[in-house]
């Protein structure tokens, strides 16, 4: 018969599939399958609620029923064969989704070659933000750029003007939760310390978010650290160039061409 004891309960209708609960259980007792948080077996779970203050939707709660015993054995053991399992050249991001792992491109050499054969300057994957865990290795120290992923579809030499060089996270600030971008933001800017922080956003009012959320993490974690804004029209013109100081020290913007969005 099984005791009552404290473990993890799972609101699914709340959980958006952020994974910030699993990488935050040291047991690896939640896992991302199907889009959702789930626990994947009871035994591996202590109840401890280490993974609460991770979750941005709430969706995570300790409750007292009847459950298998914690099973520190069974964690160790199933850690082991995870470890063994995991490819030597890439890391696995939180979720488990093979299109998730961490992977390091090599550059090839340029040649010129027809348009049609061109190379991508994209050095890293995952691109997008939600995915990109703040410990990645191409990460750590690099020039970071933070792009709207609209972007990439507006501007005509995305690749060989910003990319090029830079080690680049996407999203769209009108889609998802900004206070989430703030959060990753900020792990990210206190672990892995980039060398500088370039934003590209949009000139539509709503792609202001994604700049907002890079300066508020910035200010929280590498508050020594300038933050340099270009806005991109829905034209593919580059019209404005700003570089946020750290507090305290003057701002400096320069118009590139008059804004056209109507």
């Amino acid at each position: 018969m099984l005791k009552a004891r404290k473990i993890i309960r799972i609101d699914e209708e709340k959980c958006n599939g952020c994974g910030l609960c699993a990488d935050s259980c040291a047991e690896g007792a939640i896992r991302i399958i199907d889009g959702k948080a789930r626990l994947i077996s009871e035994s591996f779970c202590d109840g401890l609620g280490a993974c609460l203050g991770k979750c941005p939707q709430d969706a995570l709660s300790v409750e007292e029923r009847p459950a298998p015993d914690f099973d520190e054995k069974a964690v160790k053991q199933h850690d082991a064969e995870a470890e063994a399992s995991q490819p030597k050249t890439t890391a696995q991001f939180e979720c488990g989704c093979p299109g998730s792992a961490l992977r390091m491109f090599d550059r090839e050499k340029r040649t010129e070659a027809p348009d049609e054969f061109a190379l991508s300057d994209l050095s890293h994957w995952p691109v997008q933000l939600k995915l990109a865990p703040p410990s990645a290795p191409f990460l750590k120290g690099a020039d970071l750029l933070i792009c709207a992923d609209c972007v990439p579809f507006a501007f005509p030499d995305f690749h060989a003007r910003y990319l090029r060089g830079r080690a680049v996270l996407v999203g769209c600030p009108k889609l998802d939760d900004l206070d989430f971008y703030r959060q990753k933001l900020q792990s990210i800017f206190t672990e892995v310390g980039p060398k500088s922080i370039l934003v590209l956003r949009m000139e539509v009012p709503c792609c202001g978010g994604l700049a907002s959320a890079v300066l508020d993490a910035r200010d929280r974690a590498t508050p020594h650290l300038p933050v340099e804004i270009h806005t991109i029209g829905i034209r593919g013109k580059l019209l404005r160039k700003e570089i946020s100081q750290p507090p305290g020290v003057a701002e400096l913007s320069q118009e590139v061409e008059a804004p056209r969005f109507q």
